[in-house]
C-alpha cells in the first residue's frame, strides 16, 4: 500500500550527505543508506529544496553534491528558465529532477571466488549502492580526474549504475571482503580496492540480445526534440529522451565543437564499460566506468549510459548521446552485433553494425 505524504514524512528522514571531505584512512568506510526502494543522489554542487515544485517557490533547505534523499515521487512543476519541468518530491520538499540521479541501495554478498575469463580470473560488476569510495592501490594517481579529487582531499568514488572490472578479492584486517577494480578499456592505469558488497556481478542473461533475428534495425536520434527511437523495419520498438551535444559551455559561450555530428553512421564498436576522457585544460572531462557504450561516429562519439545528470531532453554532452542507464542498456542489447560478457568489447569490421542516424528534423 502506498503511503501518503504525511505518513512518508513521518517515517522518513534526510539521509546522509556524502560531500564532506574525509581523511584517507576512512576512504573505504561504507556509508549507511536507507533501505527505501527509491532514492535520489544530488549530482551537482548545490541544490535548493523548494516548498512547492516551482523554481520561484520558497527555499526550505539546501543540499550539496552526493547528498542522498528519499525519492517519494516525480511530479510536474514549473521552472520557467528550463525545458524540463519535472520535480522530485522528497520528505523535506521538492528538488528539480535533473539535479537528482535516481539510485537504489542494494548491497550484495561477495562472491567466494572469481570466475575464469579470457583475461584471467575476473568479472564485470555494477555499482548497486548510491556511491562507493575507493582506495588507490597503485599510487600515484594517473588520470587527471583522479588527481583533481585527491588534491581536494576527496576519495576516488564510483556511482550507482557504473560498471567496472574486478580481477582480485581479499579480506582486510576486519574480515571484510574487498574487490580490486580497474578498467580494461580506456583507462590511465589506476587500480583500486573497494568494499565488495557495493558491487553486483553482471550475468550473461541480463545482456542477452533483444530481437537478435531481426536484421533490419536502425536508430534515429532527433536533435531538436532530444529523443532517440529504435526501429525494426518501419515499426518503432523503443523510444527515450536523450541529451546530445551541449550548445553552450559553463560560461555561456557557444561551443560548436560539442555538437553531435549529423548524418548516418554504423555502430563500429561496443563496450560494456569504457573510461572516457578528452578536451583541453579547463574544458576537458575525465569519466571512468561509462557503461553500455556504443560508438558510432568519429572522435569517440557514442550512445552511452549517464550517471552525472538526469536532464534528459536537453543538450548536455560533449558530443555523445547521453541516455539513462536503463535506456543505454536496452539499446546496447538491441543493436547489432550482440556482445557477450567476455570480453565485453568488440570492434565491428566494415560495414559495421546497426545504423545510427542523427537528424535535425
Amino acid at each position: 500500500m502506498l503511503l501518503n505524504r504525511r505518513q512518508f514524512i513521518k517515517n522518513s528522514s534526510l539521509l546522509i550527505a556524502g560531500f564532506l571531505t574525509r581523511p584517507a584512512s576512512r576512504f573505504l568506510e561504507m556509508f549507511e543508506f536507507s533501505a527505501t526502494d527509491e532514492l535520489g543522489r544530488v549530482n551537482v554542487g548545490k541544490v535548493e529544496i523548494k516548498k512547492r515544485p516551482n523554481a520561484d517557490s520558497q527555499t526550505v533547505g539546501i543540499l550539496y553534491e552526493d547528498a542522498v534523499v528519499a525519492w517519494v515521487r516525480e511530479v510536474v512543476g514549473t521552472n520557467p528558465y528550463r525545458n524540463n519541468q519535472r520535480y522530485v518530491e522528497t520528505p523535506e520538499g521538492y528538488i528539480w529532477a535533473p539535479y537528482l540521479q535516481p539510485v537504489s541501495n542494494t548491497p550484495n554478498q561477495p562472491v567466494q571466488s572469481l570466475p575464469d575469463s579470457s583475461r584471467g580470473p575476473g568479472m564485470w560488476v555494477e555499482v548497486s549502492v548510491p556511491f562507493v569510495d575507493l582506495a588507490l592501490a597503485n599510487p600515484p594517481a594517473r588520470s587527471p580526474g583522479l588527481q583533481n579529487r585527491l588534491e581536494q582531499n576527496l576519495s576516488p568514488r564510483l556511482y550507482y549504475s557504473q560498471i567496472t572490472w574486478v580481477d582480485q578479492r581479499k579480506m582486510d584486517e576486519t574480515g571484510r571482503i574487498l574487490y580490486q577494480v580497474n578498467e580494461p578499456f580506456g583507462s590511465y592505469g589506476d587500480i583500486f580496492w573497494a568494499p565488495a558488497k557495493a558491487f553486483r556481478p553482471l550475468t550473461e542473461d541480463e545482456i542477452s540480445p533483444i530481437s537478435p533475428d531481426v536484421e533490419e534495425k536502425r536508430v534515429e536520434v532527433n536533435i531538436p526534440r532530444q529523443t532517440l527511437s529504435c526501429f525494426e523495419g518501419r515499426k518503432e520498438v523503443y523510444f527515450c529522451r536523450i541529451s546530445s551535444g551541449a550548445l553552450w559551455n559553463a560560461w555561456g559561450n557557444a561551443v560548436d565543437a560539442w555538437a553531435t555530428p549529423l548524418g548516418k553512421y554504423p555502430i563500429w564498436r561496443k563496450l560494456i564499460s569504457l573510461h572516457m576522457s578528452g578536451g583541453s585544460t579547463g574544458g576537458g572531462w575525465d569519466l571512468p566506468a561509462i557503461a553500455w557504450t556504443s560508438l558510432f561516429a568519429e572522435n569517440g562519439v557514442a550512445i552511452h549510459s549517464t550517471f552525472w545528470h538526469n536532464n534528459f531532453g536537453e543538450p548536455m554532452s560533449h558530443g555523445c548521446v547521453n541516455a539513462s542507464p536503463d535506456d543505454a542498456k536496452w539499446i546496447f542489447r538491441w543493436t547489432l552485433p550482440a556482445i557477450s560478457l567476455d570480453p565485453g568489447d568488440e570492434t565491428i569490421p566494415w560495414p559495421g553494425g546497426t545504423s545510427v542516424e542523427v537528424k535535425e528534423d
